[in-house]
């Protein structure tokens, strides 16, 4: 029984504890134990404090008094959300030893809604790849191949969940960083709009960007995990259809140059919602090849501003892949950029126009399937050109400033993202849910 409770949904535990079928203390040690020795996917764990948490988790529920649904439910943290009296150095041997004194304004509300944090993951170098190879920390495994890249930046985030070592993970999107690891991994992953949680105690990569998502096992589990984060009732998914919803299948930027495995689960997931009643159309954005061509002034010149300093202290503390991608922001002026952020509103209310009468837009959550860690290490271009490719039909969602939720199509390592518009979680979830149900049928 025990053993199981590692393969169970998060909201399957927080049931088992409100019936008193699991105890969170015993939940905790569960995970806790199975994780001691997996320090190439936590980073470090914090014991203490998840015991402390879980026996107050087992007092409440005994008083029937629960906080919620999670209340002693377990949950990993990404290794930038700041916890008080932990190292949190965001997969950078430049934040060694960096011990925050208060824990993130996500942590503090997952805490008053009762979840037990297990402690940190290792994640790709201060969130900038989206590959998951880290090798200044360490490098997660693919839950498919100890060869194939995890998928970052929440690398480890993945990994928690994906080997039975966490319920559910909190990890961030920038650039594709919480869905690409998930759909590798065949997780649920949900990529929230910037500014729908609050990011203080959050160690920044692109503050214009940067969005906190939930890493799950399913859609039930990722809205739960939405609401402990937000201190919000969580999205209602009963009776959630497709029946009648418009979906459009986004072409050219999404579809060029797939993998042809990746090719094959999209056509044979968007059948599945087709059967399912849905709506499909296909749809031309061209706004998105030009926000596209945007992509590398507006990360690099945002992230090397804010990091600049940091790094020029010490390069030789990064992976120099990492480090030059960083750099490339140096050589943009600032005019560059201004033009670039102005060019980037336009596109984005040319693309709000275009989908309105959608309910979502579908994307491959990746173009590729994960690359060989051995050949990433050996040919610095094939570094370069995966992790493009890798972010590409990720990055879209981030640049138009949309939510979006990447589903596990049935073929290994192959998603499904949904995208909707920014704020619109509630009824991402409810048409996740939908699909998720279509697909599972398929």
């Amino acid at each position: 029984m025990i053993e199981a409770w590692r393969e169970a949904t998060a909201a399957e535990l927080g049931q088992g504890i409100g019936t008193g079928t699991i105890d969170p203390v015993a939940l905790a040690e569960t995970f806790l134990d199975a994780a001691a020795d997996r320090s190439d996917i936590y980073a470090r764990l914090t014991r203490d404090r998840a015991l402390a948490e879980a026996r107050a988790a087992a007092d409440r529920a005994r008083a029937g008094a629960r906080l919620g649904p999670l209340d002693g439910v377990p949950l990993s943290w990404k290794d930038l959300f700041d916890t008080a009296g932990t190292e949190t150095e965001a997969g950078s041997r430049l934040l060694a030893g960096r011990m925050p004194t208060r824990d993130a304004a996500v942590l503090r509300n997952a805490t008053a809604a009762g979840t037990v944090c297990l402690g940190k993951t290792h994640m790709s170098e201060l969130a900038f790849a989206g590959i998951g190879m880290n090798p200044m920390t360490a490098t997660p495994p693919n839950r498919h191949d100890p060869n194939w890249a995890p998928g970052g930046s929440s690398s480890g985030a993945a990994a928690s969940v994906a080997f039975g070592l966490a319920p559910a993970a909190i990890g961030s999107d920038t650039g594709g960083s919480v869905r690409v690891p998930a759909a590798w991994n065949d997780l649920v992953g949900l990529k929230t709009t910037v500014g729908r949680l609050p990011m203080d105690g959050v160690v920044p990569l692109a503050e214009s960007f940067d969005s906190i998502g939930p890493l799950t096992r399913d859609v039930a589990d990722a809205a739960l995990v939405l609401a402990a984060l937000d201190g919000q009732p969580a999205p209602d998914l009963r009776g959630a259809t497709l029946a009648g919803c418009r979906l459009a299948m986004l072409e050219t930027a999404a579809l060029d140059a797939c993998h042809p495995t990746i090719l094959a689960a999209f056509e044979e997931a968007t059948a599945g919602l087709d059967a399912a009643g849905a709506r499909l159309e296909a749809l031309s954005a061209p706004e998105v090849d030009d926000a596209m061509a945007l992509s590398a002034i507006l990360y690099t010149v945002e992230a090397y501003g804010t990091w600049r300093d940091t790094i020029e202290a010490d390069p030789d503390a990064m992976f120099d892949r990492v480090r030059d991608r960083f750099r490339a922001g140096a050589g943009f002026g600032g005019p560059d950029y201004v033009r670039a952020c102005r060019d980037l509103r336009r596109f984005r209310a040319a693309w709000a126009g275009r989908t309105a009468r959608y309910d979502a837009v579908l994307v491959p959550t990746t173009a590729n399937l994960p690359p060989s860690l051995d050949r990433l290490a050996e040919d610095a271009a094939f570094y370069v050109a995966e992790n493009l490719m890798t972010l590409r039909n990720t990055r879209i969602g981030n640049l138009m400033g949309l939510c979006a939720l990447t589903l596990p199509t049935g073929t290994p390592a192959c998603g499904l993202t949904l995208m909707a518009p920014p704020g619109a979680e509630a009824r991402l979830l409810r048409l996740g849910a939908a699909a998720e149900a279509a697909l599972a049928k398929g």
